[in-house]
């Protein structure tokens, strides 16, 4: 059995293009092209020198070693924090800009709920002098004061969502509604494993250098390509997609993945889809979302704005439901402690979205002999604010 996507652009029962008939011409000419073009040696090339000279990569894999002695097994810590814009979002923004380019593209739009793809997005553009619009929710824009600033340094136009939530949910619909009115000049950069086929499948080919350098990496360190676990945060699920990729096939790698609880999974304060979500579609993809009885989303809460999202890709969707991969909800209270915790026991602040992927080590019980890999998908810059008042700093 494979978990990656068939050629329908389906992940097991997941996935799919349910979209309206104003877009099908847009995402017709991407699922056309987009294998063919990033296939092409020249596309290889440009984008294999940026991610080495612009990038960074590859971002190192850090033995962490006060936690691995804390928690009893050999524990890694792949440094995406480490990349140019403090996150993993700039290795998927670099892939897409250059195929936007391919097509012929001058207008670029994204959406953004951390701020980290907006930022992802808004950098590239600057990179390739284009035009570059980004929708977020009004209420993250709030809580993500410093990227919203950072995208303005960087030329973009940030347009508040100001219907639903005001969260990413509502940006997404703003970006895909911008979209319809404008298809022939405009390119929609999606910054996560979510939206109609070929985005969650272009997406994680994109991210899926952080799991091919993990391989590299360890057998250099270790002396074998595979890790015993692989742990990320899930939101929509782009930096677990790339932590994943090399890895799903092979049943010897388990798979942790770890969405946001919340206040808790039962207290309707949640962002955990896998315990509270039913097949659903959202953003152009069937997939597993929290809804109400009568099909209406509910809104999901996360401290954490990037994993506020009410769905989950039609990838992890997939792997929750076919058992490969252990769902684990981890609190608001559990994650937050972890960002100091981490920062005091290695140095390392991480992303609040980061910051739950760590707390599994409290949750789960490994080996000595185990290798087990964390993401640390982002750095905590952006969050100051939140740690700032959180623990009264």
């Amino acid at each position: 059995m494979s978990y990656n996507v068939n050629e329908k652009g389906y992940y097991g029962e997941f996935g799919g293009a349910y979209i309206p008939e104003m877009l099908y011409p847009n995402v017709e000419e991407l699922r056309q092209n987009y294998l063919k073009i990033t296939a092409e040696p020249e596309f290889q090339a440009e984008f294999d020198a940026l991610l080495k000279d612009y990038v960074g990569r590859p971002t190192p894999l850090y033995f962490a070693e006060r936690l691995s002695e804390k928690y009893n097994t050999k524990i890694y810590l792949k440094r995406e924090d480490l990349c140019h814009t403090g996150a993993h979002k700039i290795n998927n923004t670099i892939g897409q800009i250059i195929l936007a380019k391919r097509l012929g593209k001058t207008r670029i739009i994204a959406e953004t709920g951390a701020g980290q793809h907006g930022v992802a997005t808004a950098t590239v553009c600057a990179l390739m002098g284009l035009e570059c619009i980004v929708y977020m929710g009004e209420v993250d824009i709030k809580r993500q004061a410093p990227n919203v600033a950072r995208m303005k340094m960087l030329g973009a136009e940030v347009r508040p969502a100001l219907s639903g939530s005001k969260t990413l949910k509502d940006a997404t619909n703003e970006a895909i509604r911008d979209w319809i009115n404008n298809p022939v000049d405009t390119y929609y950069i999606i910054g996560s494993v979510v939206g109609p086929h070929p985005y969650p499948d272009m997406v994680a080919r994109f991210q899926s250098v952080i799991s091919k350098e993990i391989k590299e990496q360890l057998l250099e360190k270790e002396g074998r390509e595979n890790p015993d676990y692989v742990i990320a945060c899930v939101g929509g699920g782009s930096n677990a997609a790339g932590t994943y990729y090399h890895f799903l096939d092979n049943e010897d790698v388990k798979i942790i993945a770890v969405e946001a609880a919340g206040m808790g999974v039962d207290s309707g304060e949640s962002a955990a889809t896998s315990a509270l979500g039913k097949v659903g579609v959202i953003h152009g993809s069937k997939t597993l979302l929290m809804q109400t009885t009568d099909g209406q989303i509910t809104e999901p809460y996360s401290i954490s704005a990037g994993l506020d999202y009410p769905g989950v890709g039609p990838m992890h969707a997939n792997l929750f439901k076919t058992g490969r991969a252990q769902f684990i909800s981890i609190t608001d209270e559990q994650a937050m402690s972890w960002g100091l915790k981490l920062s005091k026991m290695e140095g390392l602040i991480p992303a609040i979205e980061s910051a739950h992927a760590f707390a599994v080590l409290d949750e789960m019980k490994f080996k000595p002999e185990d290798i087990v890999v964390i993401n640390l998908s982002g750095r905590g810059d952006k969050d100051l604010n939140t740690y700032i008042d959180y623990f009264k700093l």
